[in-house]
């Protein structure tokens, strides 16, 4: 289940679009369909429920959507013939602008019913928005949005519910059941391509992940040495091991996801587990999609074969079980040398 708040002091307006054009090529007949796309600037903050798994199901779905990313080279007329048809049955369009992302903008959407809501979804989620580009559309039901002009109330988790990154590489570096995200071609670490096609890499964890010849330190301590990078704001602490000011930054602040800037693997303090995405077998080292597992709402697929996972299930065990391994290692490792110094 997801929750949004909008730190905003601004109020909605009119979107300015280049109608004449939309109209004459989506719905000549409808004079004032410009009414119901508006537009406000204001950040975003996305909150999951931590009692469910943010896959949709029939009790986690609305008829509000809320699409996290939409690259800025897509105008919102642009936006709007994407959407098609489809458009017709929407009833409430918000573009969202952050002026520290200039790579992109947000979009929520009220649709007229459950039923064209899920359609629109299932049409569009996990789709390119152009053919020659690599960026997705990525969906998610959104149970509650809210809007206020107070940053701590934006930021401050509902209860029962953790705050996730509204970037959409970072967001598509957690696991689907964390994200809401079923299945991508690539886990974005270490020098990936794809996070160059957002074009002004407006994201810090993105940045930090990718200059490899810059040297991060700890925000509060200065070591070079286990640091953490918070997926929500780009803090950047030591682990545990060494003064633990990410574990810190964690309880001052609630951003629970943090990445190891070694192994670019991601850790959920409140689930005390490791959350990233694997999409590379351990059994043979291919690239491998994830599976979507059978997610029809009447609970019957059909066709769609949900219960072959051709071995992933078993590699992101393992690849968990792999990373708990290295972690128990390095704390083996450093309780010998304390004992070391003290004799």
């Amino acid at each position: 289940m997801f929750f949004l708040r909008v730190h905003s002091v601004d109020s909605e307006h009119p979107a300015a679009l280049e109608i004449t054009e939309f109209r004459s090529t989506t719905s000549p007949s409808n004079p004032t369909l410009d009414s119901k796309f508006s537009e406000r600037r204001g950040i975003a903050h996305l909150f999951r429920s931590t009692s469910h798994s943010s896959l949709p199901n029939p009790s986690s779905r609305s008829t509000v959507l809320f699409i996290v990313a939409v690259p800025n080279y897509l105008s919102f007329d642009g936006f709007i013939r994407f959407c098609g048809s489809r458009i017709d049955n929407v009833s409430e369009l918000l573009f969202i602008r952050n002026d520290g992302m200039e790579d992109r903008y947000s979009v929520l959407i009220r649709l007229v019913n459950q039923l064209t809501a899920d359609g629109f979804y299932w049409n569009f989620n996990g789709k390119k928005f152009s053919l020659g580009e690599a960026e997705v559309c990525h969906i998610l039901f959104m149970m509650s949005v809210e809007y206020t002009e107070s940053a701590e109330i934006a930021g401050t988790p509902p209860a029962g519910c953790t705050e996730l990154p509204t970037c959409p590489v970072c967001l598509e570096r957690l696991d689907q059941d964390t994200s809401g995200i079923l299945s991508t071609i690539c886990d974005h670490s270490f020098q990936c391509p794809c996070i160059s096609k957002w074009t002004y890499m407006s994201c810090q964890v993105c940045r930090f992940c990718q200059q490899q010849d810059e040297k991060p330190t700890c925000s509060v301590c200065g070591t070079l040495e286990n640091l953490w990078v918070c997926m929500i704001c780009g803090f950047v602490g030591c682990g545990r091991y060494k003064e633990g000011h990410a574990i810190r930054h964690w309880k001052d602040t609630q951003h629970c996801y943090s990445l190891d800037m070694r192994t670019q693997q991601i850790w959920d303090y409140v689930g005390d587990v490791y959350v990233h995405r694997l999409n590379q077998s351990k059994i043979d080292g291919k690239l491998a999609e994830m599976n979507s597992h059978c997610m029809s709402f009447e609970g019957d697929c059909g066709t769609c074969e949900c219960n072959e996972d051709s071995g992933i299930s078993g590699a992101l065990f393992g690849s968990k079980v792999d990373a708990i391994v290295d972690e128990y290692n390095r704390l083996l490792a450093t309780q010998l040398e304390n004992q070391r110094q003290v004799s």
